[in-house]
């Protein structure tokens, strides 16, 4: 009977417990839901990522196509024994991908630059996206740890492809390239002393021609003076009272 008992009473506990469990449990949740919004709120907040240029995200694509080549190459090459021959071999396969129209000396449109017809030559890559390729490779190399030195996009060879492909793409095609040269700016100190020169130019001229003014109309010109006698307008009349005639003169 001790069992039963005992028996009864946990499981009038457990009922008791239950129920309280179960009257509780709005605030319960209302109470875990404000400790989850607060941790959310003091949590913080992870760096966003910068958005790159149009010229990084293209340095990226270029530093990603010439590591694939290396790659793909026969026998396989690793940065470290690339040279300005594997950079021009890199520019030489490119040209398949080119859009370029390039003629040959002997294609009847060589030197025209919009023919009336299309021809057989091949079409190249120009002569300026290969110029702005090698800059772009030539910079990530350096930022992913090569050196100056010892950097292929930048040897004397590539230059010197670079020029040959601009003046034969400039013959072929019949248009001269030619960078624009911005004017040089004047020294600074000379910018100032042009400045004050026509700031005193325009101060004198607007007091000139204010004078000028002030005395053909007869008031304001004038200024006064610490005796309290009146120059302009009022100077030049007595001054014409006082004129001999000429007549006396004559005489």
């Amino acid at each position: 009977m001790s069992a039963a008992a005992a028996a009864e009473a946990a499981a009038v506990v457990v009922s008791r417990s239950s129920s309280s469990n179960s009257s509780s449990s709005p605030e319960t949740t209302t109470y875990h839901h404000l400790q989850h919004q607060q941790a959310f709120m003091a949590a913080p907040s992870l760096p966003v990522a910068p958005q790159l240029s149009r010229y990084e995200s293209q340095k990226r694509r270029d530093w990603i196509t010439f590591g694939q080549y290396l790659k793909n190459h026969r026998p396989p090459l690793t940065l470290s024994r690339c040279s300005g021959a594997h950079v021009l071999e890199f520019l030489r396969y490119l040209d398949q991908f080119g859009k370029t129209k390039v003629h040959g000396s002997a294609c009847p449109f060589y030197g025209h630059p919009n023919p009336p017809a299309p021809c057989p030559c091949p079409l190249k890559q120009a002569w300026g996206s290969l110029d702005a390729l090698i800059g772009r490779l030539r910079a990530a190399f350096e930022e992913n740890g090569g050196l100056p030195e010892t950097n292929p996009f930048g040897a004397r060879a590539v230059r010197l492809y670079l020029r040959e492909v601009r003046d034969t793409q400039a013959k072929a095609r019949g248009i001269a390239y030619e960078k624009k040269r911005k004017k040089p700016l004047p020294p600074q100190g000379t910018q100032l002393l042009q400045h004050e020169q026509r700031g005193q130019r325009g101060n004198f001229v607007s007091g000139y021609g204010g004078a000028e003014a002030g005395a053909a109309l007869g008031v304001g010109g004038g200024s006064a003076q610490p005796n309290g006698v009146m120059l302009g307008g009022a100077s030049s009349t007595a001054a014409r009272g006082s004129m001999m005639p000429l007549s006396v003169l004559n005489c």
